[in-house]
């Protein structure tokens, strides 16, 4: 019997590479990252694996991606659409580019490589996972253009549970807190001020969890076709009392405000209002940068937008 197949993107690192070798005993999988390199890499340790080099800011990877998949698995059981980028800032002081790039990466390439997707996974009955946030269910100072692309994914992968239904897909969300990867530890370095308010963060909030288990979370939800699928525990807690938790933690994070401002006009003096919001050691960054038309340097050399 031929193995269903799970298509992953952001598989060279982090949950992505933990859930492409969680899944490789039960699914062919194939990997997909905009660091091709990493991705082949991965895809050497895993019986049967495959990879692509992709960028899902680029319709044309995306198609070229999907379709180098059917042509070497013959099938596409279920989806997990894991990349993702993060900006860092208070709102007011970034420049708007820096949320449409977020939008780019974390909502319209996830919907963009999902929606190549679908018409395998339709034809195999099959399951579509996106991966949120608990950003998606809570936002935070300094948060506020990753929350919005997260939330933006929560709800338009709702509405395809709607959708498909009838078709025999199953669709799920997963929501994860503070997770260690490259993402995490990365915003730290490139924002030292929002480190530092992360590390003020009291009880569950303030833990990081490792990326195994985000990933031990992701195999469960796809074994069992979960509408969701959340880490650490407490994220659960919130999820069902989201209401109530958004006036708490708005309350917590009012007085955070200020300090997000402050941390965020020092990065814009330093990096211009564009950089500031981006890693610039991070390649979807650059990715999410080139999005909107922006230079690749405008991150890596931390100039302002008015010298590009």
């Amino acid at each position: 019997m031929t193995q269903p197949v799970a298509v992953i993107t952001g598989a060279a690192n982090g949950i992505g590479r933990y859930t492409a070798r969680r899944l490789a005993g039960s699914q062919r999988v194939s990997l997909l990252d905009l660091d091709g390199d990493g991705a082949q890499r991965v895809a050497s340790e895993l019986p049967g694996a495959v990879w692509a080099q992709c960028d899902i800011t680029e319709p044309e990877a995306v198609e070229a991606a999907v379709e180098q998949v059917i042509a070497e698995c013959g099938r596409i059981d279920v989806c997990i659409s894991n990349a993702g980028v993060a900006s860092l800032g208070a709102l007011r002081l970034l420049d708007a580019d820096v949320v449409a790039a977020q939008v780019n990466v974390n909502l319209i390439g996830n919907w963009r490589f999902i929606r190549a997707c679908l018409p395998h996974v339709v034809e195999r009955r099959g399951y579509v996972l996106g991966v949120a946030s608990l950003a998606a269910i809570l936002g935070s100072p300094g948060l506020g253009a990753y929350s919005a692309s997260k939330a933006g994914l929560e709800q338009l992968l709702n509405v395809l549970r709607m959708e498909v239904r009838h078709l025999g897909v199953g669709v799920g969300v997963a929501y994860f807190s503070w997770i260690d990867t490259d993402m995490v530890r990365g915003t730290g370095r490139h924002h030292p001020g929002f480190a530092a308010m992360r590390a003020g963060l009291r009880g569950p909030l303030g833990r990081t969890l490792p990326a195994g288990d985000a990933a031990d979370a992701i195999v469960r939800g796809v074994r069992e076709r979960r509408r969701r699928v959340t880490a650490p525990g407490f994220v659960a807690t919130f999820h069902r009392a989201r209401g109530l938790m958004s006036e708490l933690v708005e309350r917590e994070g009012a007085r955070r405000g200020a300090e997000a401002d402050r941390y965020t006009a020092e990065m814009v003096a330093q990096r211009g209002a564009f950089a500031a919001g981006l890693r610039p050691d991070e390649p979807a960054s650059a990715a999410a940068a080139r999005s909107v038309g922006r230079q690749e340097a405008a991150i890596t050399s931390g100039q302002a937008p008015d010298e590009q």
